[in-house]
């Protein structure tokens, strides 16, 4: 490239004549310093090279400079054309920038062209602004298979399963072409998010109909849909339907699914499967999937002997894969597999605060916090991220070391870490457990006082179990009463406790049915409720009780004791 334009320069071929192919031309090579050099030497930029400048820009993932660029086109004298505002509309990845690009399309009478309206709702769907995005799809008046394909890949992104199901329906009813594979792949994840599977066999049958279950991303959205809903064996058939049209994709979704329906050994079998065929081998994403699908599933020793397989075919475990090993670590107590992960992370030099918060959070639930603080020392010097010191104050509580998790919130103070609503919920359930009344109260007032934090139920709820156990019922009730009655599950099963307690057999009657209505299938609150009547005599309550207990064929589970005698 620079061979060309240096020719061209010595042979005093006219500039301008060649300025826009030369700029397209470094902009293509990702030579973004240089065709911006070239774009400044031009005194009067024209549509075409301002039009190569912006997309070249926005296409090497420069997005601001592309904004800036596209500024120039407000100049008098110069037409904006659909491309270059549906490029920049699509480029925003904040809904400000995309707002005013929006209005200019309005201005200048562009909004509803069908490559614009399609870029600007791709632009709210990113920025997940629902609402702006549902009156800009309504406004468009004749719209196109693109403009749903969009708005319903949006909306799968964006987790809205019903809303999809209703335009994919409404779009049926409107056009008369085929849907195209983009929307039927997102009407797929939508049912297998729904786990629709009658709606998701239907979509089947019109798959099979417009003959698309050879297209490859449609087959392997029909397997991951099918595994989805829970039918193992529907995703096994459309997998083997799928014949060499299948890649690694297909073969990764069917081993994921495989193990999400907890069959271990069929996931075995696919991945040996696909290690014995020609031409196609088992890439990192699928040995990944492997090591965490066994990881979910609590069986440690497969997870790491894959792993150790894995490693010696020369490649290598990413981020997600290590944080599901030790998820499993930490579920199980298995420090020694913890503390292998542990050491494998540091030698590869990829620990950051996230994973590290994982490590962190292995060895306290492993009953190893010495263990914990070393890695928290070596990151909190270096990490802003108040997630890390959280881990470090509820591992803490869960060691019954209250103190330590108190002076580590000190320190995160001091050191200018910012904490949030986990913060406090950590706080306040060391307190809870401890008994510390005062305690709780006073960091509750300095994190949404000094520190402007919102309180949420849950903080409510632990507030409401402090003031129960403390057995201040009355201002209990009063702090419960306040809350949302929705979100008072929790908090009323803890006054009623207390009311049992402490012999208050009216308010206990109250919270006993306030229970019962929030969670009708538990019997506790029936037992309870029971018991408080059998404590001021009240039999025929207790029998009405008993009867309600049994028509709802609830029954208390009995204790159990993983005690060897």
């Amino acid at each position: 490239g620079g061979m060309i334009h240096a020719h061209i320069l010595k042979s005093g071929y006219a500039f301008k004549h060649t300025v826009t192919d030369l700029t397209n031309m470094y902009m293509k090579l990702g030579l973004i310093r240089n065709a911006a050099e070239l774009f400044d030497e031009i005194p009067e930029p024209n549509l075409s090279i301002l039009n190569v400048v912006v997309s070249g820009f926005l296409q090497n993932r420069v997005v601001d400079e592309g904004f800036e660029v596209f500024k120039f086109f407000c100049m008098p004298g110069l037409k904006l054309d659909p491309f270059t505002v549906a490029s920049v509309a699509s480029s925003c990845r904040i809904v400000t920038s995309g707002g005013q690009v929006h209005c200019l399309a309005v201005k200048i009478d562009l909004e509803m062209d069908q490559y614009v309206a399609t870029s600007l709702l791709t632009m709210y769907l990113n920025c997940a602004e629902l609402k702006s995005a549902a009156t800009l799809f309504s406004a468009i008046q004749d719209k196109k298979m693109v403009c749903y394909a969009a708005y319903l890949s949006g909306l799968v992104q964006n987790g809205v399963v019903k809303l999809v199901l209703q335009i994919f329906n409404e779009m049926r009813g409107l056009l008369r072409e085929n849907p195209i594979p983009v929307i039927v792949v997102a009407v797929l994840s939508a049912i297998g998010s729904g786990k629709l599977l009658n709606l998701g066999m239907q979509l089947h049958g019109l798959i099979l109909k417009l003959e698309l279950e050879s297209d490859t991303i449609v087959g392997t959205s029909l397997v991951d849909m099918y595994s989805k809903c829970g039918s193992w064996r529907y995703s096994y058939d459309a997998f083997t339907e799928m014949g060499s049209s299948r890649n690694l994709i297909t073969w990764n979704s069917m081993i994921v699914g495989s193990m999400q329906n907890d069959r271990v050994e069929d996931a075995v079998n696919l991945f040996v499967e696909l290690e014995s065929l020609q031409g196609l081998k088992a890439d990192g994403t699928i040995w990944n999937s492997m090591i965490s699908g066994f990881s979910s599933l609590g069986r440690a020793d497969e997870a790491f002997l894959f792993l150790r397989k894995m490693m010696s075919s020369g490649l290598q475990p990413n981020e997600q894969c290590l944080t599901s090993l030790l998820s499993s670590c930490s579920s199980h107590c298995l420090e020694r597999y913890g503390k292998e992960v542990h050491a494998y992370a540091t030698r590869m030099e990829i620990v950051d605060d996230f994973l590290a918060t994982g490590i962190i959070d292995m060895y306290m639930k492993c009953g190893a916090p010495s263990s914990a603080h070393k890695v928290f020392d070596d990151f909190r010097k270096r990490s802003s991220d108040p997630v890390l010191w959280n881990a470090m104050i509820s591992g803490y509580a869960r060691n019954g070391r209250s103190e330590d998790a108190f002076v580590v919130f000190e320190e995160m103070i001091e050191h200018r870490i910012k904490p949030n609503v986990t913060t406090l919920n950590c706080l306040l359930s060391v307190c809870s457990h401890t008994g510390e009344l005062e305690k709780g109260f006073e960091f509750f007032r300095l994190l949404t006082v000094v520190h402007g934090l919102e309180p949420t139920p849950k903080h409510m709820n632990v507030l409401i179990d402090l003031l129960s156990r403390a057995g201040r019922l009355d201002e209990a009730y009063e702090l419960l009463e306040a809350v949302n009655r929705n979100e008072t599950r929790a908090a009323a099963a803890a006054l009623l406790g207390a009311s049992k307690i402490h012999s208050e057999f009216g308010l206990g009657e109250e919270m006993a049915r306030r229970v019962v209505e929030l969670e009708p299938e538990n019997p506790i609150p029936f037992v309870i409720l029971s018991n408080i009547y059998a404590g001021q005599d009240k039999w025929k309550d207790v029998v009405e009780t008993r009867k309600a207990l049994d028509q709802k064929g609830l029954k208390k589970q009995p204790g159990l004791s993983s005690i060897v005698v």
